[in-house]
């Protein structure tokens, strides 16, 4: 993996490409802050590697969701405690929508 700035990356786009496939992943900072990855694929890869990428991301947004709710306490309700959450903001919503 390796790092570039944005503004050499602007600067040296051209071999950045060249080498893209011997770094394997190129991850763009700006201000030294990480903001974008690049990594090489090809027309026959290009499927599987974006459905990697949504994979990953999936993974990770559950893992979030999953900290929040122990952040929470809400990874202790009983499904009985979740039926009865859900049945409280459909009411909620109905009345909302005939209001």
């Amino acid at each position: 993996m390796k790092l570039i700035s944005i503004r050499d990356f602007r600067g040296k786009s051209a071999s950045v490409w060249r080498e893209l496939h011997r770094w394997g992943e190129l991850v763009i900072t700006s201000n030294g802050k990480p903001i974008a990855i690049v990594t090489p694929t090809s027309e026959v890869e290009l499927e599987n590697s974006l459905a990697s990428l949504r994979q990953a991301k999936a993974i990770r947004a559950l893992a979030e969701m999953h900290e929040e709710s122990v952040r929470q306490g809400t990874d202790q309700l009983t499904d009985e405690d979740v039926e009865c959450e859900i049945t409280a903001v459909r009411s909620k919503r109905r009345c909302k929508a005939s209001a």
